[in-house]
This record gives structure tokens, C-alpha cells and sequence, in this order.
């Protein structure tokens, strides 16, 4: 078995196990620490989405497999580990290392928001496979589907700056 693949197999084993702590956590927690711990996970998945965007989309970066690979693997760890644990009550309020920008009603829309999460989480695993093959074209093709899952949940959910 591929190590990279097998790696990144029991790591993402971790965060659902970490996910169901995560949520127990989340309840005991903090507002302020609830919305710096969010805003770092998807500061995270921002930083490893430019950096895939910059070596198969923009041409910025000569293509490296390896590099992409370990970004889209951060990618889908993020979109599996249980953020939503960190999206409680009251935490549409407050500061985490800035304002929260998330808008009152990802609370009273808990349907919509579920199905967006269920499909950014779809798209980042869809993401993961195909760094792990290394298609460059296939990588742009489904990196621009994983955006396309987070900006959804960016234009219903999320103050603009």
C-alpha cells in the first residue's frame, strides 16, 4: 500500500474519531476559543487551497505531486475533523483572533448548512483522491469544485469584509 495513501488514511481515521471529542469539547468551551480555533482550521484549508491553486491553476509554482498531495490531504482533514462542532450557539457573536463574520442565520438554516458541509466535505475528499493519482488537469478541474463548496457556504453564511 502506498505510504502517502495509507498515512493519510489513518490521519483522517484520527479526526472522525477526534471529530466526535471535538464536539464534546466544543460544548464545554469558550465562545472566544470556538471561533479562533474555526477561523485557524479554515485559515489552514485557505493556506493549502493557494497553495495547490498556485502550482496547478495559476502555473505560479512548478507542479510538485508530492506538495500538492499533502495540501489536499490538510485540505480534506480540515473539511472532516468535526468543524462544525465549533459553530454553537452564541458563537455568531464575538471575537476569536478577529470578529466572527458569520452571519445569525447559519444557526436558524441548519439544513442548508448541513448539506453545504456535506458537500465541501464530498469535494475535499473528491480533491484528495485525485492529488494522490496526480493529474494535474484533474486537480484544477476539482480544485475548482472544492472552491465552488466553500464559496457557497461564504455567500449565504458569511459577512464580507
Amino acid at each position: 500500500m502506498n505510504k502517502t495513501f495509507r498515512s493519510t488514511t489513518l490521519a483522517l481515521a484520527a479526526l472522525s474519531l477526534a471529530g466526535v471529542a471535538a464536539a464534546t469539547a466544543a460544548a464545554e468551551m469558550k465562545t472566544e476559543d470556538a471561533i479562533r480555533f474555526r477561523q485557524s482550521g479554515y485559515t489552514f484549508m485557505a493556506w493549502n487551497m493557494g497553495k495547490i491553486k498556485a502550482q496547478v491553476v495559476d502555473g505560479a509554482t512548478p507542479y510538485n505531486k508530492d506538495q500538492v498531495a499533502a495540501a489536499a490531504n490538510a485540505v480534506a482533514a480540515v473539511a472532516n475533523s468535526g468543524m462544525g462542532a465549533l459553530f454553537a450557539p452564541g458563537t455568531d457573536k464575538g471575537k476569536g483572533w478577529k470578529e466572527t463574520r458569520v452571519k445569525p442565520d447559519l444557526f436558524k438554516e441548519q439544513d442548508e448548512v448541513g448539506k453545504l458541509a456535506r458537500n465541501l466535505v464530498e469535494q475535499a475528499n473528491k480533491l484528495q483522491q485525485v492529488a494522490l493519482a496526480g493529474d494535474p488537469a484533474a486537480i484544477k478541474a476539482q480544485f475548482g469544485e472544492t472552491g465552488k463548496a466553500c464559496k457557497a457556504c461564504h455567500d449565504k453564511f458569511r459577512i464580507e469584509e
